[in-house]
């Protein structure tokens, strides 16, 4: 196993994810996913939850460019363009399903994001042997 996951009993469960992650390896660190398809069109505008699907999509796709897998994803780090909770947990909710779901990661509200119309934007570190 190149990543492995570890909670700290000594701090609050954190919900869905690990406190920290431990690597041994090659890293690979992908740009921010968006919700865009293969001809560069916006997926999902005004649809968080899709949109988020379709990062998650993307960023696999990019892993798997780089030798790694979801399985090999140490950190992320979700920025999305929300000043309420309730988006944030929404877009939380499609993440803690997917595949990323155990990495240690970091949830973002932000006020903008590169494409109009974005409102999830997701990227990785991965470990390979």
């Amino acid at each position: 196993m190149t990543v492995e996951r570890r909670t700290v009993e000594s701090l609050f469960p954190p919900p869905a994810y690990a406190h920290v992650a431990v690597a041994r390896g090659q890293l690979v660190f992908t740009a921010g996913a968006v919700p865009v398809d293969v001809d560069g069109e916006l997926v999902g505008r005004e649809d968080a939850a899709a949109q988020t699907r379709q990062v998650i999509a993307n960023l696999l796709e990019q892993l798997a460019a780089g030798g790694a897998s979801a399985a090999d994803v140490a950190k992320t780090t979700v920025y999305v363009v929300a000043d309420d909770p309730a988006l944030l947990s929404t877009v939380w909710d499609v993440v803690r399903e997917s595949a990323l779901a155990g990495a240690p990661s970091t949830l973002l509200g932000v006020s903008a994001l590169g494409y109009r119309g974005q409102l999830v934007e997701i990227e990785a570190v991965a470990v390979i042997a």
